[in-house]
């Protein structure tokens, strides 16, 4: 019994040195389930028991915390700089033309060069357009529909 002791220990010690090395997430479930099945050995259980007690902990642990561990864990993704814009309002400066390459918005207070996001749509100076996708240094827009209120 006292090797099983050592062993379920030694397994313990070499997850967690594991899990302190990497941030993956990777052995933390196994943690668990070698602390469990050295309790069960200190208690006196069989070694099939140890064995299926550090199976059944371990991927209890898996499926129950991931997720949990996943979403505290994994950074969320912030949109930066030009992308932040992306759906802003903007009011257009100079016809947007894009067969002539000619437009421009302000946005913010900052004057973009702009595209219509429709080849055949030319936009005229002073219409309210809705910031759809950014191209290299360029604001795709397209015209934003006033709601008409009821």
């Amino acid at each position: 019994m006292m090797l099983m002791q050592w062993f379920w220990l030694a397994a313990l010690v070499l997850f967690i040195i594991i899990e302190a090395a990497t941030s993956a997430l990777v052995s933390l479930w196994f943690i668990g389930g070698s602390l469990v099945s050295l309790l069960a050995t200190i208690l006196g259980a069989p070694i099939w028991a140890q064995v299926s007690l550090f199976i059944v902990v371990s991927v209890a642990l898996l499926f129950a915390l991931r997720p949990l561990m996943k979403k505290y864990v994994t950074p969320r993704k912030i949109v930066t700089n030009a992308r932040a814009n992306i759906g802003k309002t903007a009011i257009v400066t100079e016809t947007i033309d894009n067969l002539h390459g000619t437009g421009a918005v302000k946005l913010a207070g900052v004057l973009w060069s702009a595209r219509s996001s429709r080849e055949d749509v030319c936009i005229e100076e002073g219409t309210l357009v809705c910031v759809t996708d950014i191209e290299g240094a360029k604001l795709c827009v397209e015209v934003k529909h006033q709601e008409v209120p009821v």
